[in-house]
Order: C-alpha cells, then structure tokens, then sequence
C-alpha cells in the first residue's frame, strides 16, 4: 500500500463541495462520501486540518453587492462557515474519527476558540481538526483563511479541493478553449490573473513556501492520491 507522502495537511473545501448536485444548502450525501474519503486518509496516519468555506449557505460577497454593510456580510459568512464545520464533525464522528470544531469566533457552546498551540495539540492526537469562522476578521477570503491555518499549524501542503480538474488558463466552464495546467508557479498565479486561490493567499504560500495542490474533489479517491504523492489536479508551487 502507498505510503503518505506528507504527515500533516491543511485541507481547504468550499461551501460548493458540499451542496452535491443541490444549488445550495448542505447534501448530507456527498458529505458522508467526503468524510469516508477523510477517515480513509486518517487511517494512514495523516494529521488532516481542515477549513470550510460557507458559499453554499451565504456569500458575503453577494449581499455586499445587494447593498449590504460589507463587514455585516463578511461575519455572517464565518457563521455560515461554522455550520458546514458541524456538519463535518457530525458525520466524521459517525465514522469513528475524533474531531475538534475551532472557530476564529468565539461560540464556546458549539465549538472550541482557535488558538493555535491547541489545533497543533490536537493535531499530534490523532484528531481530526476543522478550523471554522475564517481569520475570524472581515476581508479575508476563507482560501486566505486557509492558508493562514496551514501556515500555522506547520502543514506540509495546503490542498484545495475543488469541482472541476485543477487550475486553467480561463474558467473551463465558461471557455472551451481553456487549457489544463498541470503545474503552475506562484508567481505565474498572479501575473497571469489565474483563478486558483486570491492574491493574498497566493502570496502569503509564496513567502512561506507551501506548495498548493488544486484538485477535483468529486472524483473518487483524490484526496488519497494527492496525499500519497499521486499526479493530481495541479501543483502551485516553485521547483
């Protein structure tokens, strides 16, 4: 059997992962899927962070757009965050995984405040860790998030599950043309304005040397391969 290829990892999902073949909300479905793939990862020995983001609830973003107090919009999105995060946590623990729910907004009833000595303690137990509610500050993205938590908790490499292959050269949806990128420099993210992750995140993995795997979380058994070193999605990285 492959061995992991890395020991700890900070794995991203979007609220969109979550909803399965629904516009919105939460597919308990596709999370059980996604949690057997995640106990499945665990039982190599893998420490898995993890953060969430809340698209599939509320997007900050668009209420802003709407006319909505910018900094009103952005807490209810870690709100939303925290939802998807106990959703997780239910179905991981159904499984038999340990789980720990860290919110960057203090909510003591639903889940632990993040403090990073504690996520990292966590970590080294065995337990799954999903860090929620973003930076906990408005104005950052939670791919931003992310990247901030895998910085911290001294993860190997940040993997970004997503809906479609990996990082285009346009959106393949929208632009038939679009050519699969198979690895893709740091730099090359930004000045080639690449949809991947925003800057800040990109240049926050850039100054901290963390490689970036972008994948399609709907094809079955990804996450494993990207953990045990398997050509997946693409790689973001320098080298």
């Amino acid at each position: 059997m492959p061995q992991p290829r890395y020991e700890r990892v900070l794995l991203k999902l979007s609220g969109q992962v979550l909803t399965g073949e629904k516009d919105h909300g939460i597919s308990h479905a596709r999370i059980a899927a996604l949690c057997s793939e995640i106990r499945d990862v665990a039982g190599l020995g893998v420490q898995i962070g993890m953060v969430v983001g809340g698209g599939n609830i509320f997007r900050g973003s668009e209420a802003e757009r709407a006319g909505m107090d910018r900094v009103s919009a952005d807490y209810m999105g870690m709100l939303a965050t925290v939802i998807n995060a106990l959703a997780l946590q239910d179905h991981l623990e159904k499984l038999g995984l340990h789980t720990r729910v860290l919110s960057a907004v203090t909510m003591s009833q639903v889940a632990e405040p993040y403090v990073r000595r504690r996520a990292i303690r966590h970590l080294e137990k065995g337990r799954v860790v999903i860090m929620a509610a973003g930076t906990g500050n408005p104005y950052f993205t939670t791919d931003t998030a992310a990247v901030l938590r895998a910085i911290e908790i001294g993860a190997d490499v940040l993997l970004k599950a997503t809906r479609v292959r990996g990082v285009f050269t346009s959106d393949p949806i929208k632009d038939p043309e679009a050519v699969f990128l198979e690895k893709v420099s740091y730099l090359e993210v930004i000045n080639r304005g690449l949809r991947a992750m925003d800057t800040t995140a990109i240049s926050l993995c850039m100054e901290n040397e963390l490689p970036i795997i972008v994948f399609d979380v709907n094809k079955a058994g990804n996450i494993r391969r990207a953990i045990v070193g398997e050509r997946v999605g693409t790689l973001i990285g320098e080298g």
